[in-house]
């Protein structure tokens, strides 16, 4: 048995610790509306690794906890210090952990991105290299197309 490679990452603040083990699953960058209220940027970077390849060093993660379009529980568990958001489970992807992937420590970017996702939400002044790309998500089926805070309204 080969010993995996392992990388650590963290949050703004330095509280919250974690290490990764191996390779990951998966990963995608999503231009989806959940990704862009979750990081306040234009799009977040996801990197899954089975849940028993993530570990938490350190710091107190808060949850929060919510259901996307496609009627699929998201729960995000963020630093409760500083507020960065590390780490995700969806419903859809079962023993598995998303990762921020720009939460891990130089060299920071070590992954290799497979897809994006939710393209058509994505900023106009976003361009990426990435090969496979998609609308929206090969696994998307809308239940609730009124989600007002996606929209910006209470």
């Amino acid at each position: 048995m080969s010993k995996k490679e392992i990388h650590k990452g963290g949050c703004l603040c330095g509280k919250a610790r974690y290490e990764t083990n191996g390779n990951p699953e998966r990963s995608g960058v999503c231009h989806c509306r959940y990704c862009q209220l979750r990081t306040g940027s234009s799009f977040g970077i996801s990197i899954y690794f089975k849940d028993e390849d993530v570990k938490v060093i350190s710091g107190d993660l808060r949850e929060y906890k919510y259901e996307t379009e496609s009627a699929r529980d998201v729960t995000v568990r963020f630093c409760s210090d500083c507020g960065s958001s590390l780490f995700w489970q969806v419903g859809s992807f079962k023993g598995m952990t998303g990762v921020a992937g720009g939460s891990y420590d130089p060299p920071s970017f070590w992954y290799k991105i497979d897809r994006e996702v939710f393209c058509r939400s994505g900023a106009p002044f976003v361009s990426t290299n990435i090969k496979e790309k998609h609308k929206t998500h090969p696994d998307y089926k809308p239940v609730n197309t009124e989600n007002n805070v996606l929209k910006g309204s209470n």
